[in-house]
This record gives C-alpha cells, structure tokens and sequence, in this order.
C-alpha cells in the first residue's frame, strides 16, 4: 500500500475512532488488526473479554464500502451490540427469530439497498443457502464470526451450527474473514483456523484482567458466605453462577429474602421472564442475577463489579468467560469461587453420561485443568495466563494466593522425580498413571506396562497422591510441563524443566495444602484505579439513570462507569473538554453532554 495512502488511512481510522466510538487511543494490536482487515486480509482475533475485540471489525465495516456480516450465537448478544451500535449514530440491524415478519422483511430491503452498514445474523441463518445467494447479489465486504471457539471441537463450547461456517471460503474467497473469541487455547486456535480454510494474520493479546481480583475459598456455609460477600458489594452489579437450575432457583430465593434485589435466569423459565431479568438487570434495576451459564454470553453491561460461581464450572475457557463479565470497564472487580472438592465429583460423574469418544475425554480434561485451578497452590493469574500459553513470570499481587500465600519449601527434589519420570515414562502417560509410578503402585495398569522397572518407580512412596497431585499440578502452573489435550491428557516436559532436571536451578513450591481454608478478601488499591472525585461520581451515576430511563435505555449505553470517573476525575466543562473523555464521542456528546457539563458545573459551583 502507497505510504501517503496508508498514512490517509492511519488518520481516518483515528478520527473514526474518536468521533464514532469517543475512544482516543487503540488499545495493543487494534490497530494492525483493522489495517489489514481494511487490506483484505483474514484475521484470527485473540482478546478477553473488554478487551476491545468488537471494535477490530466495527471499525472496518465503517471504512469498507459494502455492508459487514457478523456472526452471533445468541439474541440477546445480537440486540445488545447493535444497540450500543445504534446509540453510537452506525447503523446496524440483526436477523433473529423472535423479530416479526415485517421487521425482518424491512431489515432485508434496507440491505439490499445498501443502508446497513453492520448486520449480525446466527450461524444457521448465514449457512443457509437462500441467505447465501441474497449475499453474493449485494456488496458484503467482511465477515467477522464472534465467539469463534464455538467451531471447534477443542473448545469450551462446541457448537455444530458453527462449524458449517467453513463453507463461507468456498462461495466468498475474496472476501476477508475475521474470526474472535476470549477464550481458546492452542489446539482451539489451530482447529478455528482449519474449519474456517484461514491462514489468517493473528492477534493474541493478553489474557491478563488486572482488574479482576481472583479468590477461591473453600466452600463452608455457602448461603452465609454468599451473602456476605454480596452485602460487602454495597449494591454493586454482580452475577452469581450455579451449576443447576434447581440451584438457581433456590439461592435467587434465599437472596431475596435476604433483602437482596436478585433473580433468577435460566433455561427452564419462558423467553418473557429470562428478557425481564436481562432488561431489569441492564438498566440498573436488580442487582444480581443468579444464573446457570445460559446467562451472559455477549452481556455488554460493562458496570459488572463481581462474579460469583456457587459451584465449580466445566472448564478453565468457561470460568475465565463467565469472570470477564465483571469489570469490563476497567475499573476494580472481583471473582469469587465457592469450591467444594466433592463438587469436582459431581461433575465427573455428569460428564460420564455424555457419549463416550473424543468430545467426552476433551470434556475430562477441561475439568481437570479447571479443578487444577480451584486447588493451586500459585498466583492465580499464573495459572490461567500459563493454560492460554501465556507467559507469567511474576505473580500478580491481586489474587487470594498472593494476599494469603501459602507457605513456601524447596521443592527442587520433588520436581526432579517428578520431571524425571515423566521423561522415563516417555511423556506419554497423564497425572493418574505418574503418581501411581511415583508412589511404587502394583495396580495392573503399571505391571502390565513394566513401569515397575523404571528407576523412578516409588522414588515417592512416602508421600500421599494428593500431595504428589498437588507438586504436579504446581510444576504444571508454573510452565515447567503441560498436559497435550490431543494426546489424552499426557503430561510433557517443556523446555523450561531442562535447569531443573540438571540442578542447575533451585525451585521454591507451595506447601501442599491438602484441605484448604477459607480466604476472606483483602481490600488492596487496585492498580486500575484512578483518583476521581467520589461524590460528583455518585451525582453523575444518578443522571445517567435518569437519563436512561428517559430513553429506555440500559445506563451504561449512556456513558459507562469508567467514563463517568473520568468525568470526575477531569472536570470538563466543555464540549471540546468532554470529547477528550474516553467513551464520549461525537454523537453522545450530542444527545447526553448538555446535561453532563450543566451536572459538573453546578457541582463545581456548590449547587
């Protein structure tokens, strides 16, 4: 691309950016993603949740000429992003089965004629080969696939209808796809990829969320513990997640009779009173909605302070999702998980129902890995950034491990036997079978194998498995072995064990701790948080809702929490003041500034 053209385009972007979405700066990799969408060039897009991965193909579709399809796996996902798209002045539709007929019939007409520039449809809809053919007779110049772990099988939350979508390469090849997702691992990344007919230019941001503060405690008196916690969230937004409907229902109720503005959401309520909920709980109206998984997925409500899970969830993709719905403004959150090692059980026994085959061993170790978690004994950012092979090399400081950490040993023996007979077992065998060796078992599945002539057979013997659990799993954490999901869970050595198998470096673990205690939070000065002026905030927050109410709309599509602290941090009392706020753009400061800068001028003059 001509240097002059390219630099035109540069500016374009950034006076969309600012003037449309009111944002002054891309956040890491934004940039390159939507320049090379702009060149026509596919794109694999890694990025948690708030983390800006909408605007790598809303951005494009306002600088390419034809309409862009975006695939969306749920309505309510749908309806939220083209709200928010609408209150921004871009003019966006959705297909879904709950519109009418006529609704549908007039989004259709307005694309033929090219009045949308974005339109999200499901991945049925788009496969479809009615939709197909009214595709190639109009101008589409993008296709962006949303939640695109969906496509594989590796992933959290395999979806068939998804993996249709590889035939979108075949009827449109030159035409630039952009596949993203929060969540997926390297064999999820590797199969989106496959099933798509991609070789796509990548973008793997930080899985990291400083602002989340994560704690496991131990799972007492979960009623009391719930409540507490809830009571010292001061009436913030929070979601609490539960395995079963039954449970759902059940702590909704506690909660309410609690005094608490909860309700429930799940599959076994009608389509009218799961929308109540949502619509109640977007607009500030309830506080907490208690939750099967159903809830969430797409949930723009960027004012989340907390997320609880009441009970342990399938996988590390799913806990780190249904996490990164709180604090999606950047500013302090927390994620609390009431663990119960009985609850790992449980679920074991669910998933030994399903189907026998590959999707269910995939679904084994998911749960494994996500009760790894629940039972480190290190950092727990370290634990999920090392799962979505990222590097962590210092403990993050905002995490119950790192505020009440477990007392330390030299551990460098126990990881050479361990490291050591992961080697003479030819990585080729998982956590079970290791111990068994380690611990001198005479079980037939090592006899028969002659893993009792190993040198390394029952090196560990007077140690317990949960101990020999605990070490492995930390040597896991910390990079030094992984598991191959492919390879039915085998543990394998990474470069990084070479200096601890030769003595060359000496490794400090946790002391296992076989029972865990319960943890209570820390309050900490997070390092998100800004200096605002903290009444002003409060009076900014009571404008937002009345003007929410006014339009109908959830607060947050008004301006979010971390606008509204920018606000009461900067002062602005002007428009041109006002437009440098982050998340203030043209056309809000049109329809909300007024009221805002009057709100701020009257604080400032004492009224």
């Amino acid at each position: 691309m001509d240097t002059q053209v390219k630099q035109t385009q540069l500016d374009s972007l950034s006076q969309r950016l600012q003037q449309v979405f009111g944002y002054r700066n891309f956040r890491d990799g934004q940039r390159e993603v939507i320049e090379r969408t702009c060149q026509g060039q596919d794109c694999l897009v890694i990025m948690p949740t708030g983390g800006g991965k909408s605007l790598c193909y809303q951005l494009p579709a306002l600088e390419l000429p034809g309409v862009t399809i975006v695939v969306s796996p749920l309505i309510s996902l749908m309806k939220d992003q083209v709200d928010s798209l609408v209150q921004s002045g871009v003019a966006a539709a959705y297909l879904n089965s709950s519109q009418p007929r006529e609704e549908s019939l007039q989004v259709l007409k307005k694309l033929r004629f090219g009045k949308i520039k974005l339109l999200y449809v499901s991945p049925e809809r788009l496969v479809r080969q009615d939709f197909i053919q009214r595709l190639q007779e109009i101008n589409v110049s993008l296709f962006a696939i949303d939640e695109a772990h969906c496509i594989s099988q590796w992933g959290h939350d395999f979806r068939p209808e998804y993996a249709q979508l590889g035939i979108l390469k075949q009827h449109f090849p030159h035409i630039p796809l952009m596949a993203l997702t929060a969540t997926a691992d390297n064999a999820t990344r590797q199969s989106i990829c496959e099933r798509l007919h991609i070789t796509p230019y990548t973008l793997l941001a930080s899985f990291d969320r400083p602002n989340i503060r994560y704690t496991v405690a131990e799972k007492l008196n979960a009623a009391n513990q719930l409540r507490q916690f809830i009571n010292a969230q001061q009436g913030n937004s929070g979601i609490v997640y539960c395995g079963s409907r039954r449970r759902v229902d059940e702590v909704a109720e506690r909660l309410r009779l609690q005094g608490i503005a909860a309700e429930a959401y799940h599959a076994g309520m009608s389509q009218e009173e799961r929308a109540s909920t949502q619509d109640r709980f977007l607009k500030d109206q309830i506080d907490v909605v208690v939750a099967t998984v159903a809830f969430g997925m797409g949930i723009n409500k960027s004012n989340v302070r907390f997320v609880v899970h009441y009970d342990i969830p399938k996988s590390i993709e799913a806990y780190y999702q249904e996490t990164g719905r709180a604090g999606r403004d950047g500013l302090d959150a927390e994620a609390l998980l009431l663990f119960d090692p009985a609850d790992i059980g449980r679920v074991r026994h669910l998933l030994e129902q399903s189907e026998p085959g590959p999707q269910q061993q995939v679904d084994f170790h998911k749960l494994n890995t996500m009760a790894a978690f629940a039972e480190a004994q290190t950092c727990r950012r370290q634990v999920l950034l090392h799962y979505f092979d990222e590097s962590a090399n210092e403990p993050c400081g905002n995490c119950d491990i790192c505020l009440d950490p477990p007392k330390r040993y030299n551990g460098s023996e126990d990881a050479q036997k361990v490291l050591s007979c992961v080697y003479r077992l030819k990585q080729s065998f998982g956590i079970n079978h290791l111990i068994d060796v380690l611990r001198g078992s005479k079980n037939a599945s090592v006899l028969d194998r002659g893993h009792d002539k190993l040198s390394t057979w029952g090196i560990g013997k007077e140690k317990s498995h949960e101990y020999w659990l605990s070490v492995i799993r930390q040597l896991i954490h910390l990079g030094l072995a992984s598991q191959d999901i492919t390879r039915g869970s085998s543990i394998k050595l990474n470069p990084a064990a070479r200096n601890v198998l030769k003595g060359e470096l000496s490794l400090m673990l946790a002391e296992p701790r076989i029972t865990l205690h319960s943890i209570a939070p820390k309050k900490t000065q997070s390092r998100m948080q800004m200096n605002y002026d903290r009444k002003l905030f409060a009076r900014l927050k009571l404008l937002r809702r009345t003007l929410a109410e006014e339009h109908d709309l959830p607060p947050y599509l008004v301006f979010n929490d971390a606008s509204l602290a920018e606000m009461a941090a900067m002062l602005p009392t002007s428009p041109g003041e006002m437009l440098a706020v982050n998340g203030v753009g043209e056309r809000k400061l049109a329809r909300f500034g007024d009221e805002f800068l009057d709100e701020i001028g009257d604080y400032l003059s004492g009224n």
